[in-house]
């Protein structure tokens, strides 16, 4: 265990790896028995994570979670508004969607918004990795820690949480940790990276949008349409009838049917895309497909495309791909997407299916990062939050357990195919559901070698002159070091047994001291290295491994405090 500890610390390999490894051994010198070693790969915390790896991936790739974001951070705010409208609502997202894909799909949207607006990210990032941090805590589903320990109940004949039984908890550190945040971040966390905002200058890049029958605004003008101050785009001509209406005036009326060429970056282009009533077009003046991924090619100078209009090119049939925008260095261009006549270097923005083929047509394909949603995708997206949310109602008022809500909710999803099996596979983490399965096998064998025991017994004779109240001060700052130390599914598996032994030797309820366990694993603020979401953001922001320490440490003294006092004088009560 110890070998394990320090393997964790240094990061000689990967946790999940050091787990398998320590976990074999442990079963080759008879610690533990095969079915225990085994045991973890069938465990309910376990089962359950990996279904809602699924769910939420499936609203993730709905952009819900991309456009929250977007209107949380419109408008001019001071620095503490600002926070105020990005903090709260996260932490409430992150109660119920795991916090990594929170941080992955918010981290470059809030890096962008504050490259637009002169603000270092270094203010935003680390109080948006802690927000989903302490809004995990109030639920059972917030974070994988909680399933775990969930599991570990479970495993060991207790009932296990109910849905909202952390709340007692996590709803008063996540109002006085984000209360902290907001007031006090601004000053804690350093401007750094202001001076490198200033990003190379944007491709822009021309693309092609249809005004549907559902858009609010035809037989309006431009100007009503507010088509005229979107930020980052240009409407350079309008196409109505095989004729190009530009420049384009604002007192320029819409109609049905209308053609808008834009020009801007890749970004705002695709944002086209969530207008209602505008559909973004592809080369050969359709809309594209929902399952798509989207890349950037440029065109070779003997490429067979060349001095061809695109729609001439069977670039569909050829590639397995479709053009939706053009860039051409130094040009605006104004004509349909269709009649733009390649040239060497241009830059295509292209949609490209699972069979995509570049051929020696580009110099260089480059995968964007960037989403492009349909509405078909948005329609599912909530459909599939319904479900989630109703399945979370049952499971709330005890019609369903856990795993067989998460298990309907990810049959659902495969039925009306807003989810398909290798989608499914590619959404679920394997490495942190090896880890978490491992844990378990890892635990067996501290109860069984009598270590846990020893453990216990030194804690409860250090702690117990000075009351129950150290005994769990003591419980809580082990697991929390542990827990800044490795990954926190490490830092519970090794603490749950201890605790287990502790309420058997002091004779008190297993519930509270499995709560206090669960929320020191979970606050993880003083270094990068013991949560998903801190690593997340680590790079991203230009962080130092001391601004953690210097936010992180009032942080974790909130946090302690009031979890300790809650759980002593309210759930022991």
């Amino acid at each position: 265990m110890i070998a394990m500890l320090i393997a964790l610390f240094f990061e000689l390999g990967r946790p999940d790896v050091i787990l398998a490894s320590v976990l074999v051994l442990f079963l080759f010198t008879g610690i533990i028995t095969p079915e225990e070693a085994t045991a973890g790969f069938s465990n309910e915390g376990m089962l359950t994570i990996a279904l809602l790896f699924i769910i939420a991936g499936s609203i993730q790739k709905s952009g819900i979670v991309d456009r929250t974001f977007l209107r949380l951070l419109k408008g001019a705010y001071s620095p503490k508004k600002r926070l105020v409208r990005l903090l709260f609502p996260i932490s409430l997202i992150s109660a119920f969607v795991n916090n990594t894909p929170i941080v992955i799909a918010s981290t470059p949207m809030v890096k962008k918004w504050c490259t637009e607006n002169g603000i270092s990210p270094s203010k935003f990032l680390i109080p948006l990795s802690y927000a989903t941090i302490l809004g995990g805590t109030i639920t059972i589903i917030g974070t994988s820690t909680n399933l775990v320990v969930h599991g570990l109940l479970v495993e060991n004949g207790y009932a296990g949480f109910s849905f909202f039984q952390l709340s007692a908890i996590g709803i008063p550190i996540t109002l006085l940790g984000l209360l902290y945040l907001v007031l006090f971040s601004d000053h804690l966390l350093p401007g750094r990276g202001i001076s490198n905002l200033s990003e190379p200058v944007l491709k822009e890049y021309t693309g092609e949008a249809l005004i549907t029958a559902q858009f609010p605004y035809r037989n309006l003008t431009v100007k009503e349409a507010q088509l005229r101050s979107l930020k980052g785009l240009f409407l350079v001509s309008i196409l109505r009838n095989e004729h190009a209406i530009a420049p384009v005036s604002g007192n320029t009326i819409l109609k049905e049917g209308d053609r808008l060429v834009f020009s801007g970056d890749i970004s705002t282009i695709t944002d086209i895309q969530r207008m209602k009533g505008l559909e973004l077009q592809e080369s050969t003046g359709s809309s594209f497909p929902d399952h798509h991924r989207l890349v950037e090619g440029i065109v070779t100078h003997h490429s067979s495309h060349l001095f061809k209009k695109v729609k001439d090119t069977n670039f569909r049939s050829l590639h397995q791909a479709a053009v939706i925008a053009v860039h051409r260095h130094n040009q605006r261009l104004q004509t349909k997407i269709g009649d733009i006549v390649l040239k060497p270097g241009d830059v295509l923005l292209m949609v490209a299916g699972e069979q995509f083929d570049k051929k020696n047509d580009f110099y260089a394909i480059t995968p964007i990062d960037h989403k492009l949603v349909t509405k078909r995708q948005m329609r599912m997206g909530w459909l599939s939050s319904g479900w989630f949310g109703m399945m979370i109602a049952l499971v709330t008022f005890n019609v369903l357990s856990m795993l067989t809500a998460m298990a309907v909710t990810t049959l659902l999803l495969f039925l009306t195919k807003l989810v398909t099996p290798g989608e499914a596979r590619h959404l679920i983490q394997w490495n942190v559901l090896l880890m978490i399965a491992c844990s378990f096998g890892i635990g067996t064998a501290l109860l069984n070698s009598g270590v846990a025991t020893s453990m216990a017994d030194f804690l409860i004779t250090f702690t117990h002159p000075f009351g129950l109240f150290a005994t769990l001060l003591s419980l809580y700052v082990v697991t929390n070091v542990f827990t800044e130390m490795m990954t926190n599914s490490a830092a519970v598996v090794f603490m749950f047994p201890i605790a287990m032994e502790v309420a058997r030797t002091l004779e008190v309820e297993l519930m509270p001291l499995a709560i206090t366990v669960a929320i020191a694993a979970s606050a993880s603020f003083m270094t990068p290295i013991g949560y998903q979401t801190n690593l997340i953001v680590y790079g991203a922001g230009g962080y130092r491994f001391q601004d953690f320490l210097k936010i992180g440490f009032p942080l974790t003294i909130i946090v302690m405090v009031t979890t300790l006092v809650l759980v002593r004088f309210y759930l022991m009560a």
